[in-house]
């Protein structure tokens, strides 16, 4: 599993995409679609017609990562079909990547401490 780093950005793509896109393509939505930098280091995730399947890419410092996943009895819990990205907590992204719901994580804000005791 991919498990992003605290703070890291992901950003998912609301619209189905053609999952016959690859790295250079994804790329390609994230910066005219989606009107973000492809290779700031944030995971972009798309998912396709059928609910089942997900794709995500993201820049790791030296190439282009692309993930897939196609869940084989259940489907991703996605957010309604309309124009737009929206941003995700790196645990609603861990409970979307394992087929949960994500929309019932709620992250924890925890105020850094002021000094060491």
């Amino acid at each position: 599993m991919i498990t992003p780093f605290h703070n890291v950005r992901i950003f998912v793509a609301s619209d189905p995409v053609d999952f016959r896109k690859g790295h250079d393509g994804l790329a390609a939505l994230v910066q005219g679609h989606l009107r973000q930098k492809p290779f700031d280091g944030s995971v972009y995730v798309f998912r396709a017609k059928r609910a089942d399947r997900l794709k995500l890419i993201y820049w790791d410092g030296s190439g282009l990562v692309m993930a897939y996943k196609r869940l084989e009895d259940n489907s991703f819990k996605w957010p309604a079909i309309k124009n737009g990205v929206m941003r995700l907590e790196p645990a609603q992204f861990e409970a979307l990547f394992a087929g949960l719901d994500w929309r019932r994580v709620q992250p924890l804000e925890v105020a850094a401490p002021s000094a060491a005791e």
